[in-house]
């Protein structure tokens, strides 16, 4: 079986030994944290950080976790609203205004966050998403697809230039700026949106499925191929230092499962963790109110979206590319993290619901 480091309450062995599993299973690295009541009660590692298996996972590797990254894209928005610094009902062109080109007039701040802005494509060469200026300057130029609110369409690198455009206005900061002194510091969680290359050393590159290369491009898991208007992203463009360095809020986050079950646990608990708040109740159950149920047209699939997360039962949270994962669980005060630097075919990974599912394990325990 796989070595696994790290710490556990003995009613969470099920979540190590998952995690050995999925390293036994084949894969490169990982890491799994799981926080109740804002405190952890898993915070393990294994495996490697690189492809060739040469460089064991560290306690403070950190990987991409894709899409996972909207997580902290959307806390950064919602704090901004239970402050009242921003209203999720405005049209964006309040706080944008070159932004109501095209028919954009009634696009709200809250279709932005929940897919249905109707702007769901990037379309512009790959390097354009490491300059901010251009990239929001041609979503601002862009028509929306469809009636904005009306149906549903993962934005799924567009979404966190949209929202972090709204929260520059708002702040004069970027999104990658402002997450790091509002919430990243303030919490010590080590998540970093533009990573500054002094943490190069610590990253694990992804590493593309078993049968894949480099050039293995993200799709929809509902079509098997990209949209025909959208830029395929590749592997090699995400382990790129271009990528690093660059804030795409939608999709560059770096971050352990640690760092990501740390900082979402604010949601979890009502705002506050470790004594440090950054929202109120309130603002924290904004993340669940519905805004779109029904069918992504872009991911084939039903979907339940939120005021940035997406909502599943009780629970809510997100996935990346390539199989990280965050579960926020308010009735447990749970937060559930994975972290990995391996890709699995969309198709074939359950690995994020087995870890979430050993982890329920353990809360049945601690709550008996």
């Amino acid at each position: 079986m796989a070595y696994i480091q790290g710490s556990y309450d003995d009613l969470f062995t099920a979540v190590p030994s998952a995690l050995a599993g999925l390293l036994d299973d084949g894969d490169a690295g990982a890491s799994v944290a799981v926080f109740v009541d804002g405190e952890p009660v898993v915070d393990v590692w294994g495996g490697f950080a690189d492809a060739d298996r040469t460089i064991p996972w560290q306690r403070d590797t950190i990987t991409n976790v894709w899409s996972v990254t909207k997580t902290m894209t959307a806390l950064c928005a919602l704090t901004l609203a239970d402050r009242g610094e921003l209203d999720l009902a405005a049209p964006v062109g309040r706080y944008w205004p070159e932004f109501t080109r095209a028919g954009k007039e009634k696009v709200l701040v809250r279709h932005l966050l929940a897919h249905t802005a109707g702007l769901p494509d990037w379309d512009g060469p790959v390097e354009e998403l490491h300059d901010w200026p251009s990239a929001t300057a041609r979503l601002a130029a862009q028509a929306p697809q469809w009636e904005p609110g009306s149906t549903a369409g993962y934005h799924s690198l567009t979404q966190g230039f949209l929202v972090g455009e709204v929260v520059r206005r708002i702040t004069g900061r970027s999104l990658g700026a402002f997450f790091a002194e509002e919430v990243a510091a303030p919490l010590g969680a080590d998540f970093h949106i533009g990573l500054p290359a002094e943490h190069d050393h610590r990253v694990a590159l992804t590493v593309p499925p078993s049968s894949r290369d480099e050039d293995y491009a993200a799709s929809a898991p509902g079509s098997g191929t990209s949209p025909a208007a959208a830029t395929a992203i590749r592997v090699r463009d995400g382990n790129s230092a271009a990528w690093r360095r660059a804030e795409i809020p939608a999709a560059s986050g770096f971050g352990n499962a640690h760092s990501v079950a740390l900082v979402q646990s604010v949601m979890a608990c009502g705002g506050a963790v470790r004594g440090v708040r950054l929202l109120s109740q309130a603002g924290c159950d904004l993340a669940r109110e519905e805004q779109f149920h029904g069918e992504d047209r872009l991911l084939g699939m039903p979907v339940r979206y939120g005021l940035g997360y997406g909502l599943f039962g009780n629970t809510f949270g997100w996935g990346g590319w390539g199989g990280s994962l965050v579960v926020i669980d308010p009735d447990g005060l749970m937060a559930v993290a994975y972290v990995t630097n391996q890709m699995r075919e969309p198709a074939d990974d359950n690995r994020g619901l087995e870890i979430v599912m050993a982890a329920y394990d353990g809360l049945k325990g601690l709550r008996a």
